[in-house]
C-alpha cells in the first residue's frame, strides 16, 4: 500500500504529507511508546492516540512511515513540525484504534 491510498480513504484526513513513496506492508497499534520502540516494524504505519512530539521521536527511531491519530486527536504544532523534519506523515481519524487497525489491515 502507498500512503496515497490512505489519503484517498474517506476515514482518514491528512494533517501532514510526507515524501515517502515506499510500499507500506505493515502497521502497528500501540499507545505505549516504549512498546512501539521495542516492537514496531520499520516502514509501518503507527496507529495511536498519542498526539505529541515524543511520538515523532519514537517513530523516527523505528522508521515509521506515517502516524494515524485516532479518536479525532489533534496534532499540536510542535508535533507537526517535528514530523515535517523527520518526513513522517500524520493522518487523523474519528475511528478508534481497533476500527482504524481493521481498515488499514484490509488495505495492506
Amino acid at each position: 500500500m502507498k500512503l496515497e491510498q490512505l489519503k484517498d480513504n474517506e476515514n482518514f484526513k491528512v494533517v501532514l504529507e510526507s515524501k515517502n513513496t515506499d510500499d507500506i506492508t505493515d502497521a502497528y497499534t500501540s499507545d505505549l511508546l516504549s512498546d512501539v520502540m521495542g516492537n514496531a516494524p520499520e516502514d509501518a504505519i503507527l496507529i495511536t492516540i498519542q498526539a505529541h512530539k515524543n511520538t515523532i521521536a519514537v517513530s523516527s527511531l523505528t522508521n515509521t512511515a506515517a502516524i494515524v491519530l485516532c479518536n479525532d486527536r489533534i496534532a499540536p504544532n510542535d508535533m507537526i513540525e517535528a514530523a515535517r523534519e523527520e518526513n513522517i506523515a500524520i493522518f487523523v481519524t474519528a475511528l478508534n484504534q481497533f476500527q482504524a487497525s481493521c481498515v488499514i489491515g484490509k488495505m495492506l
